[in-house]
């Protein structure tokens, strides 16, 4: 069970784990994600708390199996990140189209301050762009609460909504009063072609439905959205959502305040009527990373002051920060107390494989996870890092136009759960349109999705909730894809071997595959346990099995 009593009448819980609880609340049916740090412990509390979750091989598939449990009249969830977004956008922008026959909430959390992201995009522009409902909640109440208006309103008007969560809101905790369960909905198949398959004569009026739609829940956004109106100063007013609100809170006590629940479509007459209350006064608009609320109330004929670019369109807001644009303090921020670099993890199994790959002075093509660390002091063994998976194709790319003295020495450097969530076409890309120096693969495989906290993966062998489940062979994958060598190595206990095999690999013209195989040091005595567990539970199951045969005279 979660770190908190999901039957108390009041409780003290993160935004992550307030969602956890709404859903539950709401009777999700299904709900599917890929881990991504600040979103990751929403699935994971929704399991411990009796709901069904699991984990997917990335965003885009995860998005694609919610849909079509929304389209059997479920309610369903999906959880990313915000640059996990990018990986699922080409659902999200046909699924407005299609809308949904049950109801579809999307979690999508941004990380502004890039704690943990290679980015710092701005999940509001993607609601604009695909024409997807968005709600803000500043505080965990509003975590609970508002997932489940996003969802009802994904019912009403049959269409997916975005709830866009931040790294303060997943994870601070406030009180919440939760509500009463709502009646599960009955899934149910229902043909309607015309709806569901978007080719351009059906797409192409759903297009224009979709607009009308959006018109229609502006109007209901300005009527009954959860947006707020605060009246105080007739001198200053302030039009915020998301956690901004308490920031301007505490920095401007005296403001009155819009604070927008629904951001997109935006209440724009809502806006309008707060606005001409301060004609002649101050009317600012204080906001997190994009000023995409002030672009947009602008365009719309409002005068309004924002925040000063790029002073502070860049990381958090924090009280101070809203207190100096209040100010119009346009001095650059301070600079920040150095702080001590993140490394690897003693006895991680990635030091011992950048530690080789540094030795043999190869040009590493990487990727998204605990090993990217290798790129920092004193490892510094990583040449490159964009996004998920593209270690192996920007190798290749690299293998094809450097001197071939440079070209050898390339080699593409994966993670095992990266490499199922976008790595595959790699390999298919290096089989396909093989360079004529060949390339090298390796797959860093710790048996578990480490960096945003132990989760599973399909190629673990272990579900969500650490039960067995099939296992990938990475191995066959390659041999498929063309790969002419394939190897499984553990490189901690023996490093002069995988030292052996990577120096003959680049030496080949050829297209081989090192899986480097040593189970993740802090999630070693998990994994060990779980597999126990599984383990006694398969031994279990076929005795019975025996034993009933035996006793029906089967065996």
């Amino acid at each position: 069970m979660p770190a908190f009593d999901p039957n108390a009448k009041k409780m003290l819980i993160s935004g992550n784990e307030a969602i956890s609880l709404s859903m539950r609340h709401c009777n999700v049916q299904f709900a599917a994600g890929y881990p991504g740090t600040p979103s990751t412990e929403i699935l994971e509390d929704y399991s411990e708390l009796g709901g069904y979750a699991q984990w997917a091989p990335n965003e885009k598939v995860a998005a694609e199996v919610a849909l079509g449990a929304a389209f059997g009249h479920a309610r369903s969830v999906v959880t990313m990140k915000m640059v996990g977004l990018n990986v699922a956008s080409d659902v999200l922008y046909t699924a407005t189209y299609t809308g949904v026959d049950g109801g579809m909430v999307w979690i999508v959390a941004d990380d502004p301050g890039q704690g943990s992201s290679q980015n710092e995009q701005d999940t509001r522009n993607h609601a604009k762009a695909s024409v997807c409902p968005m709600f803000e909640p500043s505080n965990s109440q509003e975590a609970y609460d508002f997932f489940r208006i996003a969802m009802q309103t994904s019912e009403k008007f049959k269409i997916p909504v975005i709830l866009r969560m931040t790294t303060r809101v997943d994870h601070s905790k406030s009180i919440v009063v939760p509500k009463e369960e709502l009646p599960a909905m009955v899934p149910n198949f229902e043909r309607n072609i015309a709806q569901h398959v978007m080719v351009p004569g059906f797409s192409k009026p759903a297009g224009r439905k979709l607009r009308a739609k959006m018109d229609e829940m502006e109007a209901w956004n300005v009527a009954e959205g959860p947006n707020k109106v605060e009246m105080r100063s007739a001198d200053m007013g302030i039009i915020v959502s998301g956690i901004s609100y308490h920031h301007v809170r505490e920095a401007a006590p005296e403001a009155s305040i819009l604070k927008l629940g629904m951001t997109y479509p935006l209440p724009m007459q809502l806006i309008k009527d707060f606005a001409k209350k301060f004609e002649g006064k101050r009317l600012l608009v204080i906001e997190e990373n994009d000023p995409w609320l002030a672009e947009n109330i602008k365009a719309a004929g409002i005068q309004c002051e924002s925040k000063y670019d790029p002073i502070f369109r860049f990381g958090e807001l924090d009280v101070n920060r809203v207190r100096r644009i209040i100010a119009g303090d346009k001095n650059p921020d301070p600079v920040p107390v150095k702080g001590k670099p993140p490394m690897l993890c003693p006895g991680c199994p990635h030091r011992s494989s950048f530690a080789v790959l540094k030795e043999l002075d190869c040009i590493v093509s990487g990727d998204i996870g605990c090993y990217t660390l290798a790129a920092l002091p004193p490892i510094s063994a990583m040449d490159y890092m964009i996004d998920m998976g593209a270690a192996i194709g920007m190798g290749i790319g690299l293998r094809n136009v450097l001197p071939r003295e440079q070209a050898k020495k390339v080699v593409s450097v994966i993670g095992d759960s990266t490499f199922v969530h976008s790595g595959i076409t790699g390999l298919v890309e290096a089989g396909y349109n093989r360079p004529d120096t060949g390339h090298v693969v390796i797959i860093l495989d710790n048996s578990i999705t480490a960096m945003t906290g132990q989760q599973e993966h399909p190629g673990t062998g272990r579900h969500l909730d650490h039960s067995p489940a099939y296992k990938l062979d990475y191995g066959a994958i390659a041999k498929t894809a063309g790969f002419d060598n394939v190897y499984e190595v553990n490189q901690v206990k023996e490093p002069e071997e995988f030292k052996r095999l990577v120096k003959e690999a680049l030496e080949k013209d050829e297209l081989t595959l090192i899986v480097a195989k040593s189970p993740c040091i802090l999630a070693l005595k998990s994994i060990l346990a779980w597999d126990k567990a599984n383990k006694e539970k398969a031994e279990k199951a076929l005795a019975e099995s025996e034993a009933a045969a035996k006793k029906n005279g089967n065996f």
